[in-house]
């Protein structure tokens, strides 16, 4: 790169106000707070579509700049990214435009660098609106092939923009997500007093995820309910943890809940705070998540780092994220399969401690600063492209 002062502009609009991170929010920050401390000399500008909040000034090098209007919906996603950034970067031309949430602008000669979550709206199309999906369709094949780099976030990914997009590898590079430094086993007392506070002092699976089709928690909970309904006493004070807010197309979820035998053994807790998802995770029997289609799959590892045992699905990214042997696989389309694999997590011991053991050694391939790293490197590469 020159040796002129670097700036860099990037999209931070999914840096939300208050406690809300979720996973293109949390892998924003996390990358973001370690590439404004690895590159003290450069400038970052972040671009954030609302008044932010001052935790995510993350180092004196970071100047906070407030576009608006605010980005939450494809009329305003054009406004936004095709106006309102577009000038911006005009105006003020950075070396790079990064942007971590799989969106970016068609309307600049700044080289961009856009990381790419999954592509889950083109195998699954009716599980987003239809102005969304009009959207993605139309931009996002665009917006990949206009970026100098690509970064996605699993391997698994990758190979699928190579595919659907028909772009180089050579394009793409891989920066994981990883568990925050919170998500650690805790001592039994303080398992206790979550089981208390969550699940009136009984033994639960947990799930953590927004309630919306791709996570599958339909057939989640018809393998949980088969799972109390067969498996005896052993199963009698078993619960289960649901932990995200409703998102989007929740009606199917919410009607296989009223379909229950054992309603009264499911608790919603909507969105908790950070310090509570960590107890919340560490004091699991284990943590269940069965989605049929994921980029990543961030509670897999979340769970892994905090002790506990994982089931996850066999398909798209996780068997990849759950590392050989870190996860119980089943089939996210077979609710006997995921009731069976709840059956056994519930009672073998041993198996779930073989678990604990290999997802604590499949940490080792996550890293945020790694995932930093990948990001300047495609930040490198993208100016290095375009000069």
């Amino acid at each position: 790169m020159s040796s002129r002062p670097l700036h860099i502009a990037v999209n931070t609009r999914f840096l939300l106000p208050g406690d809300q991170l979720e996973g293109i929010g949390r892998f924003t920050y996390e990358t973001l707070r370690r590439l404004v401390a690895l590159h003290p000399d450069v400038t970052f500008h972040f671009l954030f579509d609302r008044p932010y909040d001052t935790r995510y000034l993350l180092g004196p090098n970071v100047v906070p700049h407030v576009l608006f209007p605010p980005a939450r919906h494809p009329f305003l996603y054009v406004a936004w990214f095709e106006g309102v950034v577009a000038r911006w970067l005009a105006k003020h031309q950075p070396a790079a435009f990064l942007s971590p949430d799989g969106f970016t602008t068609l309307n600049t000669r700044v080289p961009r660098v856009t990381v790419v979550h999954d592509l889950a709206f083109e195998h699954f199309p009716l599980d987003v609106g239809l102005l969304q999906r009009k959207y993605y369709h139309w931009f996002m094949p665009r917006f990949a092939k206009a970026s100098e780099q690509v970064v996605a976030v699993s391997e698994f990914t990758k190979a699928d923009i190579v595919k659907t997009y028909g772009l180089s590898p050579a394009k793409i590079s891989v920066a994981y997500n990883a568990p925050a430094d919170l998500f650690q086993p805790q001592p039994e007392a303080g398992q206790r007093e979550v089981r208390r506070r969550f699940s009136h002092g009984q033994p639960y699976f947990l799930f953590v995820g927004a309630l919306q089709p791709r996570k599958n928690l339909g057939n989640l909970l018809r393998a949980f309910d088969l799972f109390k309904t067969t498996g005896g006493p052993a199963a009698a004070n078993a619960q289960l943890l649901i932990v995200g807010r409703k998102a989007w197309k929740a009606g199917p979820i919410l009607t296989a809940y009223q379909r229950m035998r054992h309603q009264t053994a499911v608790h919603f807790t909507g969105r908790v705070v950070d310090a509570d998802l960590a107890g919340l995770y560490a004091a699991a029997r284990a943590t269940v998540y069965v989605p049929y289609f994921e980029g990543f799959g961030i509670p897999i590892v979340e769970g892994q780092a905090s002790g506990s045992a994982v089931l996850t699905s066999n398909v798209s990214s996780m068997p990849e994220v759950a590392g050989k042997g870190g996860a119980l696989l089943v089939d996210p389309n077979d609710v006997e399969r995921i009731a069976a694999g709840l059956t056994q997590l519930w009672g073998d011991a041993d198996l779930r401690r073989h678990l604990i053991a290999k997802g604590h050694e499949n940490l080792r391939r996550f890293s945020w600063t790694r995932s930093a790293e990948v990001l300047w490197e495609a930040i490198e590469a993208a100016t290095r492209r375009r000069a």
